[in-house]
């Protein structure tokens, strides 16, 4: 941060109020009464992940004002921990000079993400103030498909031959390392830099130095095409327990490495995105802290309005049985317990499949084992259910209602989770999102056949 801009923040801070060191004020606090010595004090007592999150809890001229405390280097580290939203506002404030030494030492790949979201106006301001190897990295990265692996990548690598020595590996290793994200993976290429393997860091330190890296080398190492999905990418790099990633192009060159710290983001945004919609809800950008009341009401609105349209099937249900309803009133004290038991055998069978989808356990071929293993299942949850149904049932309205009580819950938690561990599969193969239709949706179609097969029961068993 430039020597008079932080002059000038400080400045800012303190106009009203006299500096006092408070030990354990918060950032907020600080910043709130115009304490520049305890948000100082505040800064340099934490790391830049602890401060990143405190930044997006304020709102933007909060978190200007506090960034703008931070050193140049510090600063740097903080702003990589935001989110692109948060990045956004905080360059919105600072001074062209401030504001290029910012972006031209940020990493390519957090840079290209950071634009891929920005305002127009942000993004040409950004691509302006890089150097020429900067914008062309950048520019690179932003030509990759929304959620590819080519947008999270870094391209800054150093990759060998595989005719070196170790000892003029690691030589290369020192003169190119220092414009590299990670030197722990070395990608091993030929001449036309298309990827034949990999080495670790580790062996090459391990090794005599007279030792060829064509000795060390991994020859069929895991990787990714740069078009190939982020989220997929990321799940492989856990299951192979690798902490970078080669990324391919379609010639099978080398065009970059996916780090372990990108791949987490990876997937942190992608459980958040997928526990979002089987809530019912849209994802939200941003701190959730720091999104306001009817900003979170517009995310789930929507969501909630199409279930309030699908649960008009239930209406029309109960409207159909009025007349069975008519003749045996008892049945009604029991169709919250049924379609609750229903819906949340459901959500449950829903859950774990979108889930065991998302980490590889369950593919699209295997609907029909999913199908027969989630019936029995059901079957024997409503089994257990049903013997305190017929229990409850018998206390309250009699044997035969109770009768059907415990033989509906039991077809009802069958068909629960057949339909709840069938859809997202179903959804998978359609190319719709699966945890879009996992739990809310599944637990409103699961209430109207639900009904029906609880009336259906009923006429059966009372004879009505």
């Amino acid at each position: 941060m430039s020597q008079t801009e932080l002059i000038d923040a400080r400045s800012t801070l303190s106009e009203s109020l006299p500096d006092v060191a408070l030990p354990d004020v918060s950032l907020q606090d600080a910043v709130d009464t115009h304490r520049v010595d305890a948000a100082l004090e505040w800064l340099d007592n934490h790391p830049p992940h602890v401060i990143a999150d405190q930044l997006a809890r304020m709102d933007a001229v909060q978190a200007g004002m506090a960034f703008r405390l931070l050193d140049k280097d510090l600063a740097l580290a903080v702003f990589e921990e935001l989110e692109p939203v948060d990045q956004q506002q905080i360059l919105q404030g600072l001074r062209d000079q401030t504001f290029r030494e910012l972006v031209e030492g940020m990493d390519p790949d957090d840079r290209a993400r950071m634009l891929r979201e920005a305002p127009a106006k942000v993004a040409k301001k950004v691509l302006a103030g890089l150097s020429q190897r900067e914008r062309r990295m950048t520019a690179a990265l932003l030509g990759y498909p929304e959620g590819s692996v080519g947008l999270y990548m870094t391209p800054e690598v150093v990759a060998l031959p595989r005719n070196l020595s170790v000892a003029d590996a690691l030589q290369t290793v020192r003169i190119k390392g220092i414009n590299a994200e990670t030197v722990y993976t070395l990608p091993v290429v030929d001449s036309g830099r298309r990827l034949t393997g990999i080495v670790e860091l580790r062996e090459l330190v391990l090794s005599r130095p007279d030792t060829m890296v064509s000795e060390l080398v991994v020859t069929e190492p895991a990787f990714v095409r740069a078009t190939d999905s982020a989220e997929k990418a990321a799940r492989l790099m856990r299951e192979t327990n690798d902490i970078n990633l080669p990324v391919v192009d379609s010639e099978d060159r080398l065009v970059g490495l996916l780090t372990i710290d990108d791949a987490v983001e990876v997937i942190e945004a992608a459980d958040s995105e997928d526990v979002a919609k089987q809530a019912g809800s849209a994802p939200w950008e941003g701190h959730y802290m720091a999104a306001g009341v009817f900003q979170l009401a517009r995310y789930r609105a929507l969501w909630l309005l199409l279930l309030l349209l699908a649960a008009t099937l239930t209406v029309s249900v109960t409207d159909f049985f009025s007349g069975t309803l008519e003749q045996a009133a008892h049945l009604a004290l029991f169709i919250p317990l049924l379609i609750g038991a229903g819906g949340n055998a459901g959500a449950q069978a829903a859950t774990s499949c979108v889930r065991a989808l998302a980490v590889g356990e369950v593919r699209g071929s295997d609907l029909l084992k999913v199908i027969w293993r989630e019936c029995r299942v059901g079957l024997v949850l409503g089994g257990m259910l049903a013997g305190a149904g017929v229990i409850i049932g018998a206390l309250f309205v009699g044997a035969k209602i109770a009768l059907v009580v415990g033989i509906t819950l039991i077809l009802i938690c069958g068909w629960a989770a057949t339909i709840g561990g069938t859809m997202p599969l179903l959804a998978k193969r359609l190319r719709i999102d699966p945890a879009v239709v996992s739990a809310p949706m599944v637990t409103t179609l699961v209430d109207a056949t639900g009904l029906i097969i609880y009336f259906t029961t009923a006429k059966i068993v009372l004879g009505i």
